[in-house]
């Protein structure tokens, strides 16, 4: 793999310690998804896409990474329920040489029709710990991690909305944990109309995570 096929894992120092009281602290999902994206660069510049969202942004790394890697030819979106993820998202990728567009709003509900069948890459690291439903969305942190049951209320409701959103030759990268039921997930994607690839899987300590690929079917 040479240089310009790597990503480089964006500076985050401007984070601080109260930051880390309300966001999602980047961790090992989040390097996962970096590297899931960085193993199917090719595949996305061949698509040669022109609008990237992150759903659930909270630090930024994520998008910031795939700015930095495919420059300023792609527009650069974030959602994230928690204004301060907005903003933090912002300053990541400032720091970082990109400008990334923010929308504070409960995971798509803000930009669903602005970006209607325009975007080309879509990637979602998930709350998807199993908890009790009554955790999902309870503050700041738990918005970042409580999936309520499976691990899988939050990212289950985003799932319609994906072929509103994506284009024609869009790809869905979702980071989901083997008590989510991947194939499950794959099994339910399929029945919107899309198709599955296994990216990367990695064990993390107890955690088995993975990352998906979702495309339209051909």
């Amino acid at each position: 793999m040479n240089d310009d096929d790597k990503i480089k894992t964006p500076l985050f120092s401007h984070i601080t310690c109260e930051d880390l009281d309300h966001i999602y602290e980047p961790s090992e999902d989040s390097f996962l998804l970096i590297d899931a994206l960085e193993k199917d660069l090719q595949v996305i510049r061949t698509n040669q896409p022109s609008v990237c969202l992150e759903v659930g942004s909270g630090s930024g790394v994520v998008i910031t990474a795939i700015a930095s890697a495919l420059g300023p030819q792609c527009h650069y979106e974030a959602t994230d329920i928690n204004p301060r993820a907005c903003r933090i998202t912002r300053d990541t990728g400032k720091l970082n040489g990109v400008e990334i567009h923010t929308t504070c709003t409960d995971l798509v509900s803000g930009v669903l029709d602005r970006l209607k069948g325009t975007v080309d890459i879509l990637l979602c690291n998930p709350p998807y710990v199993v908890t009790p439903s009554e955790e999902v969305g309870k503050g700041d942190l738990e918005y970042t991690w409580a999936g309520g049951e499976r691990g899988r209320e939050v990212m289950d409701r985003l799932f319609p909305d994906v072929d509103y959103l994506l284009s024609p030759k869009g790809l869905f990268y979702l980071l989901v944990l083997k008590e989510n039921d991947p194939d499950d997930i794959c099994d339910v994607m399929k029945k919107l109309g899309f198709s599955s690839t296994t990216v990367l899987a990695r064990q993390t300590g107890p955690e088995k995570l993975t990352v998906l690929r979702f495309c339209r079917q051909r």
